[in-house]
């Protein structure tokens, strides 16, 4: 059994694919969107917090006169208000994901799950401690 020779301007068809037209704003239609967005964004402010320790860390090691240009630095009006800008980030990055923990995270006590309310609870509890102990040791005189 021989088979036809193809033509060579034979071509397998492939349809276009449907894809609608998504305007860049499409995350501006929803608060949820909106929320997402922003908390996604804020990983930014969080990673800029990261860069100011890392960099206060350095002034540390490098000795006082270091660490006293580190925090003339700090004193620029600009870094203040990145500063500012960046603790309202970072606190909402903390409040939405202390939000979504119960989702990410199932924990069972005796064959049943904890209310996704507790596992909430339980982290603002644990930044309320932590927060009171860095007060404590910041603060003592």
């Amino acid at each position: 059994m021989s088979q036809a020779p193809r033509s060579s301007s034979y071509t397998e068809y492939h349809p276009r694919w449907y894809r609608p037209r998504v305007s860049t704003w499409w995350w501006m239609r929803r608060w949820s969107y909106f929320r997402f967005i922003v908390r996604e964004i804020s990983s930014v402010f969080v990673a800029w917090f990261i860069l100011v320790l890392l960099l206060m860390i350095q002034a540390l090691s490098r000795g006082s006169e270091a660490y006293a240009a580190f925090e003339n630095w700090l004193r620029n009006p600009v870094v203040i208000f990145i500063n500012a800008v960046s603790l309202f980030f970072v606190v909402f990055h903390a409040i939405t994901w202390f939000n979504l923990a119960p989702a990410a995270t199932v924990v069972r006590l005796g064959g049943k799950r904890v209310p996704g309310f507790l596992i909430a609870a339980s982290n603002y509890a644990a930044w309320i401690v932590v927060t009171g102990v860095i007060a404590w040791f910041l603060l003592r005189t």
